[in-house]
C-alpha cells in the first residue's frame, strides 16, 4: 500500500514537473526527481494509461518522446503540483527555521520569504509547537558568525578532545555549518596546515585578528553529507567486546563490523582517530566493554586502570 501511495504521489507531481520543462532529457529529469532512469521510463508508460474519466484518446495524459527527451502534450488538468499535507508543512517550516538559525548561511532574506509564505499558507498547521533553535551557546553562535562573517583571521583557544588537550592556533575561517546536532567552524587551520572543522562548543576563547581571512586556494569544503567523521584504512582498527549497557556505542559511532556473541555480549569493531580517544572510551564504559584490541590499547586502558586502584591503597594522610 506505502509503495502504491509513493507512486500515486510521485506520478501527480510527474505532470507539472514535465509541463515546466519541455523536452527535458529523461536521464536529468530522473536525477532531478531521485529515482533511477528505468523507474521514470515505467512512471511515463503508466501516465499514457492515466487521464480523465471517458478514457478515450481525447482524455488520456499525452506526450512525445524524442529519442531520450520527454514533453507533456496534454495534461488532462493535472497541471499543478500536489498541496503539502500537514506533516509535510511542518517539516519543511521546521527545516526552514533550522537554516535560518544556522550561522553563515547566505540569502537569508530569501530563506524568511519562504518560510512567511509557508507559513501564511498553511496557518496553524504549519506551526510548530516548539522552538527550533540551534544546540550550544546562542550568543557564541551569534558572535562567531558575526566574526566569521567580517572575514577576518581568527585566534582560537580550541579544546581537541581526541588528544585531550587545549590548544592556541590562528585560523582563516571558511563557513559554518551544522552536521547532526553540532554547530562547527571550517576554517584552514594554520597549525595543521589543513582544513579542519571545529566544534563550537569546543572553542573556549576567540579573538578577531587584523589580518583578513585568507584560505589557500586548494583549500576545500568537506563533504559532511555522511557525517563529520571519516574512517580510513591506516587508522587503528579497535575490536571491543561489549554488553547491553554499552551497545549505543554502535549507533553513536560508525562501526566496520558488529557480531553478537552467545549471552548478551556484542563484538564490535571501529575505527579510532587514535588510540588516546579509544583509551577514554574504554575507560568511560568501565566493566561494560572488554579491549579484545589492538594490544597497545589493552596495556594503555590496563595501565590506568592499576594506576587509578593503587591511588585508592594508598593511605590517608600520606
Amino acid at each position: 500500500m506505502t509503495a502504491s501511495a509513493d507512486r500515486l504521489s510521485r506520478l501527480l507531481n510527474l505532470v507539472p514537473y514535465l509541463l515546466a520543462r519541455p523536452g527535458i532529457a529523461v536521464a536529468e529529469a530522473a536525477e532531478d526527481l531521485g529515482v533511477t532512469e528505468r523507474q521514470l521510463r515505467e512512471d511515463l508508460e503508466l501516465l499514457w494509461v492515466c487521464g480523465l474519466p471517458g478514457y478515450g484518446p481525447g482524455d488520456l495524459i499525452d506526450m512525445a518522446l524524442d529519442g531520450d527527451r520527454v514533453t507533456i502534450t496534454y495534461d488532462a488538468g493535472i497541471d499543478r503540483p500536489l498541496r503539502l499535507t500537514r506533516d509535510e508543512a511542518l517539516a519543511l517550516v521546521v527545516a526552514l527555521r533550522l537554516l535560518a538559525e544556522t550561522p553563515g548561511v547566505g540569502h537569508r532574506d530569501a530563506i524568511e520569504r519562504a518560510l512567511a509564505k509557508i507559513e501564511s499558507a498553511g496557518g496553524d498547521e504549519a506551526s510548530p509547537p516548539v522552538a527550533v533553535r540551534l544546540p550550544g551557546n546562542r550568543d557564541q553562535l551569534a558572535e562567531l558568525r558575526c566574526a566569521v562573517e567580517r572575514g577576518q583571521a581568527l585566534r582560537i583557544t580550541y579544546y581537541t578532545a581526541a588528544r585531550d588537550e587545549t590548544t592556541d592556533r590562528v585560523v582563516d575561517p571558511m563557513r559554518m555549518l551544522v552536521v547532526g546536532d553540532r554547530a562547527y567552524l571550517e576554517a584552514w587551520c594554520r597549525r595543521a596546515e589543513a582544513v579542519r572543522l571545529f566544534r563550537v562548543d569546543r572553542i573556549d576563547a576567540f579573538e578577531e585578528q587584523e589580518e583578513p581571512a585568507a584560505p589557500p586556494p586548494d583549500a576545500l569544503p568537506t563533504d559532511v553529507r555522511d557525517g563529520v567523521f571519516h574512517a580510513t584504512p591506516d587508522q587503528p582498527l579497535v575490536t571491543l567486546r561489549v554488553s547491553r549497557g554499552a551497545r549505543w556505542i554502535t549507533e553513536y559511532y560508525p562501526c566496520e563490523e558488529v557480531r553478537a556473541e552467545p549471552g548478551e555480549h556484542w563484538l564490535v569493531s571501529l575505527r579510532a582517530s587514535d588510540l588516546s580517544w579509544a583509551r577514554r572510551l574504554v575507560l568511560g564504559l568501565g566493566p561494560e566493554v572488554t579491549v579484545v584490541g589492538p594490544p597497545e590499547l589493552t596495556e594503555a586502558v590496563g595501565a590506568e586502570a592499576r594506576t587509578a586502584l593503587a591511588a585508592y591503597e594508598e593511605p590517608v594522610g600520606c
